[in-house]
């Protein structure tokens, strides 16, 4: 089905997935991850769009049917349904959301025992065989049962264990409508904090702009909330809270990458000399910082299933991503991305430093960055090749992910899209001048074809 993707199951509402669907995928996951074993339990959590209830509810009967048990954690954000599949010590969990999409769009973000995702290089082609196969079969005896579990209190230590300080200060909030409040007000209880709240009343259909943080038009009320209150830093949340941007005290946008590079400075001092791991779509300025940091940096692959497998394989501490997704170890057992200890982390690092977010910044700022730039081509593969070819005498070529290019002064990326026939272009470059140059001449190569 189209609604399987890469990373989870996702589609449109109910064009491409409704309650039968979601009660079939319901079986798939039960017994790929079940598998008809005696006391298999899972998490379910949902975010607010309006059609969530009656797909959980589907999702949910297709598990029982499965034989599987089922942990109902209600209205949630996706870190905490990953904290509970983890301290519950469950068999894994399923979070009902379609995260950044607009509100049209639904699906499931699955997990396996320590929240281990289950993307399409990792069990959920099976889940999709197993969704057709199992529809129809006969129900298990006994069937799965059904509790209730409120995780909100032990979730908030896990948050606050990445970040021991909290300056005094005036910060700006925009929860987009999506999850992230459910465990941000209780949160904020704590911190001495005063807050200017943007949207957020969880309401699954985005009333004020869509909840996806990326795109900068959805930026514009958080950034004109600085402005106008005087708030030393601005936080904006994607649908479901694995994600976050940050805003400076003067209302600009701090790249992600470069806040990963802030975070992994603080938490190499704690871990010195671990891992750092960062997407291949980062500033140059990120590695050296690790670097310099006393910590070992690496590269990986776009996307949260690959992320936190080579964290786990490397045993690093802390990963980011150009995206927003940030990652911590927060235990043996866990690593997950989570929107809301990235915030507790950076408050804590700019109580370390006492200096405003800009400042802490400006000493990472040594590059130009092109940002994602997208492009429609008619065969994204062949066209990577024929670029592979034109740069095959750089100091650089990888295909960890796409096409990465690298020479002494600049490099670029190109990654296919998994749905569309687009290419993502990221190129950075020493200065504007040489960026813009080298960015207009390599789009002009993808126009050409």
């Amino acid at each position: 089905m189209a609604i399987f993707k890469a990373y989870d199951i996702r589609g449109i509402v109910p064009d491409e997935l409704d309650a039968t669907i979601a009660y079939r995928i319901g079986r798939g996951v039960g017994r790929h991850l079940g598998g008809g074993r005696p006391g298999a339990k899972l998490a379910v959590g949902r975010d607010a769009r309006v059609h969530t209830p009656e797909l959980a509810d589907a999702l949910t009967r297709g598990l029982q049917d499965e034989g599987v048990g089922v942990v109902d954690l209600g209205l949630v954000a996706t870190p905490m349904l990953y904290h509970a599949v983890d301290h519950l010590g469950l068999t894994g969990g399923v979070m009902v959301t379609a995260s950044h999409n607009p509100g049209r769009y639904n699906g499931f973000k699955v997990c396996r025992e320590h929240a281990i995702p289950v993307g399409g290089d990792s069990g959920l082609k099976d889940v999709e065989r197993l969704a057709a196969e199992r529809a129809d079969a006969p129900l298990a005896r006994p069937r799965g049962g059904l509790e209730h579990a409120d995780v909100v209190e032990s979730y908030l230590a896990q948050a606050l264990s990445v970040g021991g300080a909290c300056p005094p200060m005036k910060v700006a909030i925009d929860c987009g409508n999506g999850m992230a409040a459910v465990g941000l007000e209780p949160l904020l209880e704590r911190l001495p904090l005063d807050v200017e709240r943007l949207y957020f009343e969880p309401d699954g259909t985005f009333p004020n702009h869509e909840a996806n943080p990326l795109v900068e038009e959805n930026l514009r009320d958080l950034v004109a909330a600085v402005r106008r209150t005087g708030a030393q830093l601005g936080v904006a949340f994607d649908g479901d809270a694995d994600r976050a941007m940050f805003v400076d005290e003067r209302g600009e946008l701090v790249r992600a990458d470069l806040v990963t590079a802030l975070l992994a400075q603080v938490r190499l001092r704690q871990s010195p000399g671990a891992t750092v791991l960062y997407d291949l779509r980062s500033s140059r300025a990120t590695a050296e910082a690790i670097r310099e940091a006393g910590g070992v940096p690496g590269m990986c692959r776009v996307g949260h299933s690959f992320i936190k497998a080579d964290m786990r394989a490397r045993d690093a501490i802390f990963a980011g991503e150009l995206s927003g997704h940030f990652y911590f170890r927060f235990s043996p057992t866990l690593v997950a991305d989570d929107g809301i200890a990235a915030f507790v982390a950076l408050l804590d690092c700019m109580a370390e430093s006492g200096k405003p977010l800009s400042e802490l910044v400006a000493p990472l700022l040594r590059y130009s960055a092109s940002g994602e730039i997208n492009r429609e081509v008619e065969d994204p593969a062949a066209l990577i090749e024929a670029i592979a070819a034109e740069h095959r005498d750089a100091t650089e070529v990888s295909r960890l992910d796409g096409l990465l290019v690298r020479y002494p002064d600049w490099w670029f990326n190109l990654r296919p899209s998994n749905t569309e026939p687009v290419l993502r272009l990221n190129l950075e470059a020493a200065d504007p001048e040489a960026m813009a140059r080298r960015r207009d001449a390599l789009l002009a190569r993808i126009e050409a074809g």
